[in-house]
């Protein structure tokens, strides 16, 4: 039976974003999900990861960032980003049983995350589904900086065809982050993890990706949390 999932309202400084939860029985994890900057929470490869990892005993919560919810199409800026995966997580760790709480997102939304987590947001570590290290083009502009201050586990998404993510700068990245950093390649793999020449909707392009998360989040797992 599919994971019940629950409509939330999120307060970020005054401004209510939308988010929906999702929690499995005995969840090893709960992984809080922000989109990318041209989609919202409601995407199909957004509902179709969360799905799948909570039919795979992860808990999930996905959000807007403000921008998103008032229909602007202009992200918002670092600080707003950040406030809001503040507050996002505190709904998360509300809803958690002791469970660990990840920050994850599509482009954008996990470059907001690990901002946010360099700025000493708590988490047990970090998944990024196309970070983007620079962009498309502009190799040298590297946005980097930020990630060697962060020492909690962290995953690497990243499709080879990936235009934001070129040649072999994102495993030099990792390397120089140190063991905390993993980086799995998706084989044909563009920025929406599209494989040229295997048309799949986007909800299971999404839904595809959540085996090796669920992989991640379990090897990092505590003991007695469903490992």
């Amino acid at each position: 039976m599919p994971v019940v999932e629950e409509a939330l309202s999120i307060d970020v400084d005054g401004t209510a974003v939308s988010a929906v939860y999702a929690r499995p029985d005995h969840p090893v994890a709960t992984l809080v999900l922000a989109h990318g900057a041209g989609a919202g929470m409601d995407h199909p490869f957004m509902t179709g990861f969360t799905a799948a990892l909570d039919d795979d005993g992860v808990a999930t919560l996905r959000f807007n960032f403000p921008y998103r919810e008032a229909g602007r199409k202009f992200p918002d800026r670092p600080p707003v980003a950040i406030a809001t995966w503040r507050a996002a997580m505190a709904a998360a760790r509300e809803r958690s049983t002791g469970e660990p709480v990840w920050a994850a997102g599509k482009s954008f939304g996990g470059r907001m995350a690990s901002m946010a987590v360099a700025e000493g947001m708590p988490a047990a570590g970090l998944v990024y589904l196309g970070y983007p290290l620079h962009p498309p083009g502009k190799p040298e502009k590297l946005r980097d900086e930020h990630l060697y201050g962060v020492s909690v586990p962290m995953l690497f998404l990243q499709g080879t065809r990936d235009t934001f993510a070129t040649g072999n700068l994102l495993d030099t990245v990792a390397a120089r982050i140190g063991p905390s950093a993993e980086v799995q390649w998706v084989e044909g793999g563009d920025h929406s993890f599209a494989v040229a020449g295997r048309k799949r909707p986007a909800d299971q392009i999404g839904a595809g990706l959540a085996e090796p998360v669920a992989r991640f989040l379990r090897s990092h797992a505590p003991e007695g949390t469903g490992k």
